[in-house]
């Protein structure tokens, strides 16, 4: 009976622990939804690119990704090697190249960079509705730099709620005792005793106190204008009303000049007549909270990357991570040949040689 031999890949080899971490804003981080790690995951990705997701797999949070760390870390394979397995790494769906503009201090806009990495691979429509979450964002924004005031030292130690303990008696010296100095003692002149201050003002403000403002809204309606005088029974009647005015959101002032605006030459009965204007002009509903909406936070919006020339775009438009050059000379072209960058490299080499040949 013949046994099998099969060929198993090469050995992923282990993080060191001094691998180079980015600077902040850079660097890995993981995405959400993955299995959990077995043996047999990349297992059916190449030789080369199953080498190095298991290498950037077991790396870090925020772990440099840029394709010169990382040729440095695996001996086996070059810059190009590299840069080509983690194009086909994105195709796959392990890996997604974003950017995100971050307001500094003083407004200061400056672009971090992020590198998303699954174990779990996934299609294009997961990715794209990942970025576009909150928690994607969140998760590609630098974490807020320590200020100078959290990392000044503390100040020296001092008890705050606790007395001072009292200072340890001093042995005493024989010393001539001086005599006690006694102050001279005047005799106070006499005050004229002062009036007494009349308490007709003091209580003015008790009597309204117990009132409530919608019926000294409407207590204060004749002092405007003479043609709203009410009686205290009056005002007792139309406290409930001019309370739901209130109860809406509404302040007293709106109310005076909403019961007060556009009043006829003569008014015969002002009971009837402030009744009227407060039920067919009562206001709608509005909430007792500040309505002004509060200042918004500045937006962080991610931009997908060319996983292979870098070039930003929606996520809608990078499928696979690519765009539509490198997507095309990935899936068309066969592996040796050129990438489009590099044609382009070699075109302005060639006319600049042609310039050089001219006759002067």
């Amino acid at each position: 009976m013949a046994t099998q031999h099969l060929s198993p890949a090469l050995r992923v080899p282990a993080a060191p622990p001094a691998y180079p971490m980015a600077k902040p804003g850079y660097g890995k981080r993981s995405a959400p939804d993955q299995r959990p790690r077995t043996r047999d995951d990349f297992a059916l990705l190449p030789t080369r690119e199953r080498y190095v997701a298991g290498f950037v797999d077991h790396l870090p949070e925020g772990a440099a990704m840029s394709v010169k760390t990382l040729a440095k870390q695996l001996p086996l394979y070059g810059q190009q090697a590299i840069s080509t397995a983690l194009t086909a790494l994105s195709v796959a769906g392990h890996l997604r190249r974003v950017r995100c503009a971050v307001v500094g201090a003083g407004d200061e806009t400056r672009w971090v960079f992020r590198t998303f990495w699954s174990r779990t691979a996934h299609d294009n429509e997961w990715w794209n509705t990942y970025l576009a979450t909150e928690k994607a964002t969140l998760a590609a924004a630098p974490a807020p730099e320590p200020s100078a005031r959290d990392t000044a030292p503390p100040p020296p130690w001092s008890p705050a709620a606790e007395d001072p303990p009292p200072a340890p008696e001093r042995p005493r010296t024989k010393q001539t005792p001086e005599p006690t100095a006694v102050p001279h003692q005047r005799t106070p002149a006499r005050v004229p005793e002062a009036e007494p201050v009349p308490p007709a003002r003091e209580a003015a403000p008790a009597v309204e106190a117990g009132r409530s403002p919608a019926y000294l809204a409407l207590a204060r309606l004749g002092r405007d204008d003479h043609r709203l005088t009410l009686s205290a029974d009056d005002c007792a009647t139309l406290e409930a009303q001019a309370a739901q005015w209130l109860a809406r959101g509404v302040s007293v002032d709106y109310l005076t000049h909403a019961l007060t605006a556009g009043l006829p030459a003569r008014v015969d009965s002002p009971l009837g007549f402030l009744r009227r204007r407060l039920t067919d002009k009562i206001p709608p509903r509005l909430t007792t909270e500040n309505t002004q909406p509060a200042t918004p936070a500045p937006t962080r919006r991610l931009l997908m990357e060319c996983t292979d020339c870098g070039r930003p775009g929606q996520p809608e438009a990078l499928p696979d991570g690519l765009c539509r050059p490198c997507r095309t000379a990935h899936s068309g072209a066969p592996e040796d040949s050129p990438r489009p960058a590099d044609i382009a490299d070699v075109k302005a080499h060639m006319n600049n040689l042609r310039d050089l040949l001219k006759p002067v």
